[in-house]
């Protein structure tokens, strides 16, 4: 996937080298760059500049860390955000995600990951070109507008992250039918993702705890154990 001369990327790190490296690497790519060296500067650059994705360093000066800095990017932007940080630890990768991140990127990193991110994380942030049969589906009370990508539960809109929208899609796109574990990785992150289950598991589970009565006990999201997922509607309309 090339990139678009319109796409701009907004760089949010306080290291210099950091900001420097990727500016070169994206601009290399066809990208457009802007770049914040702390939390505050970063959420008015989302909301004045409009950026099609940003990266977002976790360790940013005193007062706002990414991930606070993700949290209030979510109260007002859909913004595809990937975290950079020097951790790998599971527990935060799933705090990410419960602020609303895309992704994550280990430092240091590798040009080429970058790009492969990068353009993973646009990818799935952009309504597929082809036309779809069906524009909405509703199950219960659960309803997807695939042409507006709104979900609404019990007549009010959810609030997804362009990742938990295409996961959420790609289940209903087969509905009543099992996924594979394998085959929602690759359509949803990419081939590269194919093995890593865990990071699926985490979605779903942050999926349930927005469209499920009970997250506890699903309705909606059932799992096949050792399978893949379901998103099953007995009563299922289509439009």
């Amino acid at each position: 996937m090339k990139a678009r001369m319109n796409e701009k990327i907004l760089v949010v790190d306080d290291e210099p080298r950091v900001v420097r490296l990727a500016s070169e690497v994206l601009r290399a790519a066809g990208y457009q760059v802007i770049a914040a060296a702390n939390g505050q500067t970063a959420i008015e650059k989302v909301a004045l500049e409009q950026p099609d994705l940003v990266l977002l360093d976790i360790m940013l000066p005193p007062g706002l860390d990414g991930y606070e800095v993700c949290r209030r990017i979510r109260e007002f932007s859909a913004v595809p955000v990937i975290m950079l940080t020097a951790k790998a630890q599971e527990s935060d990768k799933l705090k990410g995600f419960d602020v609303g991140a895309d992704d994550y990127l280990t430092k240091p990193f590798s040009s080429r990951e970058l790009i492969a991110r990068v353009q993973a994380v646009l990818r799935r942030s952009k309504y597929p070109e082809e036309a779809k049969a069906n524009a909405s589906l509703v199950c219960g009370e659960l309803a997807i507008n695939f042409v507006q990508r709104r979900v609404f539960v019990r007549g009010q809109e959810v609030s997804l992250t362009a990742t938990e929208y295409e996961l959420l899609r790609q289940l209903a796109l087969n509905v009543n039918r099992v996924v594979l574990h394998e085959q929602l990785l690759a359509s949803v992150w990419g081939p590269e993702y194919r093995n890593d289950v865990d990071y699926l598991r985490a979605y779903i589970r942050y999926l349930r705890r927005k469209i499920e009565p009970d997250p506890s006990r699903p309705r909606y999201i059932l799992t096949t154990p050792g399978v893949g997922y379901m998103l099953t509607c007995p009563d299922s309309s289509s439009a």
